[in-house]
């Protein structure tokens, strides 16, 4: 099978956006009849008809406006790809920032506030599992993953681990739960929230062992804004870093249990050493 002729669908490009004919070829240099002979080759090369006439208007069809929104991020993607390699753009291509999807909102808001404060560099951000986003940022799918442990060097020795933050995990809920006297008291009898995050998940099954207490776990969740909710809600006491609840600690939704959990969640953010990194990691990343 032929590839598509991408002068063919550059010059359907500047048709489709015109949406003259003769402005069209007035702007790529091109007779009239040329252009249309290449639009109409583009037409038999794709199978479908890219234009319907109204008057002296060409109107995309719906393959039409299929064939235009590749084409846009087609020639799109070639005008970053010379930005970076030149380093000459006037603007920056998206930071593409992946995230564990247990990953504390408040975290990420924090990592990424320079870039957002800067408003220069455009983010596309993603979660998902730490398998899932380190693959994805090997294969350049992806700048840099924020994540609570660093990937394993077996699977992936090439990504690099810059540490970011390193918190303490503790107790935080409504009052209605506090007040016990002893941790173990706590954890015997008032529910928790516990994120299925593996550092806070096996931190927390080795207190209880410690202790020797069966805890009353109301919920087990795999999303940190979902912790906030449930603890807002008073299900439980949410087992986590205070990061994940600071607003509302300072508004007094929250309060902190007076116990030393032993437990620390670190942070961390992983890239692939490449020869033209985005530059707006250099803000980002631990000097």
């Amino acid at each position: 099978m032929s590839q598509i002729n991408y002068n063919h669908l550059r010059y359907f490009r500047e048709v489709a956006h015109e949406g003259n004919l003769t402005r069209a070829a007035r702007h790529l240099n091109l007779s009239q009849s040329a252009l249309s002979t290449q639009i109409k080759q583009l037409e038999a090369r794709l199978g479908h008809d890219l234009f319907t006439r109204t008057g002296r208007t060409l109107e995309l069809t719906e393959a039409g406006r299929i064939a235009l929104d590749h084409a846009d991020r087609i020639f799109r993607a070639g005008d970053e790809l010379l930005a970076t390699l030149e380093q000459t753009g006037d603007s920056l291509p998206p930071l593409r920032v992946g995230a564990l999807s247990t990953l504390s909102r408040n975290f990420q808001l924090q990592f990424l506030r320079p870039v957002l404060a800067d408003g220069s560099v455009d983010l596309l951000l993603s979660s998902g599992s730490g398998a899932v986003l380190l693959e994805a940022l090997r294969s350049l799918a992806l700048d840099v993953v924020l994540t609570t442990e660093p990937p394993h060097r077996d699977s992936f020795s090439e990504l690099v681990a810059h540490r970011l933050d390193e918190q303490p995990v503790g107790l935080y809920g409504t009052a209605a739960h506090l007040g016990h006297a002893t941790l173990a008291e706590t954890l015997a009898n008032a529910p928790v929230i516990l994120p299925t995050e593996s550092s806070i998940r096996t931190g927390f099954d080795g207190l209880v062992a410690r202790l020797g207490v069966a805890p009353r776990i109301a919920a087990e969740v795999d999303d940190m804004a979902m912790v906030r909710l449930l603890a807002r809600e008073g299900v439980g006491l949410a087992i986590a870093p205070a990061v994940v609840l600071d607003d509302e600690l300072a508004a007094g939704l929250l309060q902190p249990a007076p116990f030393d959990l032993t437990i620390v969640e670190s942070f961390y953010a992983v890239t692939l050493p490449r020869r033209f990194p985005h530059p707006a990691l250099t803000q980002l990343l631990p000097g």
